[in-house]
């Protein structure tokens, strides 16, 4: 069961990644702001698998500490950590001559949901009860 939680985590963080560097592409031809100094695809990538890593480690340890109610309570934490961590580019504040700096929301904030979208979609495929 481990293991196939921590595949369910890489592959969804992997997705994630993708998703969120598509996305970062679109926004860029979409816009034409370049943010990618800002926001480094790399550290996109790394922190798309850290997150869903850490999703499933932490969807193993709740299930077997509470079996009964270790997945509701996992799901409500992830939905909030995933809406608690986009006070982050809300708050993020640019240098003054950094050009259009509003748009920078717009990119980071979906970005935020990815991990938490590709966990719950490929979570069936893994874990069946």
């Amino acid at each position: 069961m481990f293991k196939r939680l921590l595949l369910l985590g890489l592959i969804s963080g992997v997705l994630a990644a993708v998703a969120s560097l598509i996305y970062q592409k679109v926004y860029f031809t979409t816009n034409e702001i370049d943010f990618t100094g800002t926001i480094k695809p790399v550290t996109v990538f790394l922190i798309c698998i850290l997150g869903g890593l850490l999703a499933s480690t932490g969807y193993g340890i709740l299930t077997k500490w509470l079996p009964r109610y270790g997945e509701i309570i996992f799901n409500l934490v992830l939905t909030i950590v995933s809406f608690v961590t986009i006070l982050g580019p809300i708050a993020y504040k640019f240098p003054l001559e950094f050009e259009s700096p509003e748009f920078f929301p717009g990119l980071a904030i979906p970005m935020h949901f990815f991990p938490a979208l590709g966990w719950y979609t490929l979570k069936p495929l893994f874990i069946k009860k």
